[in-house]
């Protein structure tokens, strides 16, 4: 990047260029400048320009990518001026930043708002734009009241038994690292 943006009329001028945002994110995805198939690895990749997408040039399934693939932005159908105006929203607000508050700046559902901010919030907490891969651990519970706690009327009521019924499903994700787990 040559200048980055100081201000939010900056960064969504700046962004607004599909060319920026392709170039920026090529130089966070591949820092080293060579561009990889995320499929198989390979360096022989060319780029079509007039569909902004890569093709490795490896016969296999899935040979055309785009810089999407593999990270937070990949199966949404919000074009990367949207995602980078909003990543650096969060990034240079102090206070934080509403759903309401980043729908009304991008023009965008308060819903989409939200979703852009769960994703961008998860690849913060992670330090990278990258999805879960290789040995990811899942667990789940169920969180809730326990009935013998309730008022009586409530609880003959609201208990038919055991099992998750009044209560929270609450998933676990964990991506494992290292050597003991490759």
């Amino acid at each position: 990047m040559t200048k980055e943006p100081e201000t939010l009329i900056e960064a969504i001028r700046y962004f607004t260029d599909p060319d920026a945002c392709l170039n920026l994110m090529i130089e966070l995805r591949w820092p080293d400048g060579v561009v990889t198939c995320p499929t198989c690895g390979s360096a022989e990749v060319g780029f079509l320009k007039n569909r902004r997408l890569f093709q490795c040039k490896t016969k296999h399934p899935k040979q055309q990518f785009s810089v999407k693939v593999g990270t937070i932005f990949e199966d949404s159908p919000i074009s990367l001026d949207k995602w980078l105006s909003a990543m650096w929203m969060i990034a240079n607000d102090k206070n934080g930043i509403s759903s309401y508050e980043l729908a009304r700046a991008l023009g965008v559902t308060q819903k989409t708002a939200w979703f852009l901010l769960h994703r961008i919030r998860l690849a913060m907490q992670q330090g990278s734009l990258d999805k879960l891969d290789g040995t990811v651990e899942v667990d789940e519970t169920f969180i809730g009241g326990k009935a013998r706690f309730m008022h009586r009327d409530r609880q003959s009521r609201a208990v038919n038994g055991r099992g998750p019924i009044g209560k929270t499903a609450v998933i676990g994700l964990l991506d494992r690292h290292g050597p003991r787990w490759s």
